[in-house]
């Protein structure tokens, strides 16, 4: 009777385990998919000539910070995933055109590449560990550590939106859908 006490208690303590990281896989996909949509919002918001745009010389144009961005969505996700950038090592942001036709491409690819590469990953995937910076971390957080580099530079644009004068007052969050930020934005 212990046996099949600890058997079943065993079972249910795998079951949960393999769903909680499923869970967290679903849910990584869908954080990735929103984030796409909303960078594409940013990029369809800055006029074509914006795209040059710098707010001080020494900073990055608004093209620059969004190849910059699709960089690290190749890097965090390729050294997670184990699969080939594409564009081997070239950079992005060094050899892409900063029109608004071909960094909003380069940019779209690059978080297709990046969904791309969580959905062929399984749980237990997510959990093994890889060498990234140095440092041994789980693929998953180095997923998410590419997910914070990209909210970090899409956040940086915000700026830049605002000094070419787009309105960028919806905060897009998983409380408010997309006709609800169109209805807010007056771009």
């Amino acid at each position: 009777m212990k046996r099949l006490t600890l058997l079943f208690t065993l079972m249910i303590t795998v079951f949960t385990c393999a769903s909680v990281y499923a869970q967290s896989n679903a849910q990584m996909l869908a954080d990735w998919q929103r984030a796409k949509a909303y960078t594409k919002e940013y990029l369809d918001a800055m006029p074509e000539d914006g795209y040059s745009f710098k707010p001080t010389p020494e900073m990055r144009s608004f093209a620059g910070q969004m190849l910059h961005l699709a960089d690290g969505n190749y890097g965090f996700l390729g050294a997670a995933s184990g699969k080939a950038n594409p564009l081997g090592k070239v950079s992005v942001e060094k050899t892409i055109p900063q029109t608004k036709e071909a960094t909003t491409k380069a940019v779209m690819d690059s978080y297709d590449f990046a969904i791309s590469a969580i959905q062929g990953m399984t749980p237990a995937q997510l959990q093994e560990s890889a060498k990234f910076a140095g440092q041994d971390l789980t693929k998953a957080t180095i997923i998410n550590k590419g997910f914070e580099h990209q909210t970090h530079h899409r956040g940086q644009t915000v700026a830049y939106l605002r000094l070419k004068g787009r309105n960028t007052t919806c905060r897009k969050t998983i409380l408010k859908n997309t006709q609800e930020c169109k209805k807010e934005a007056l771009l």
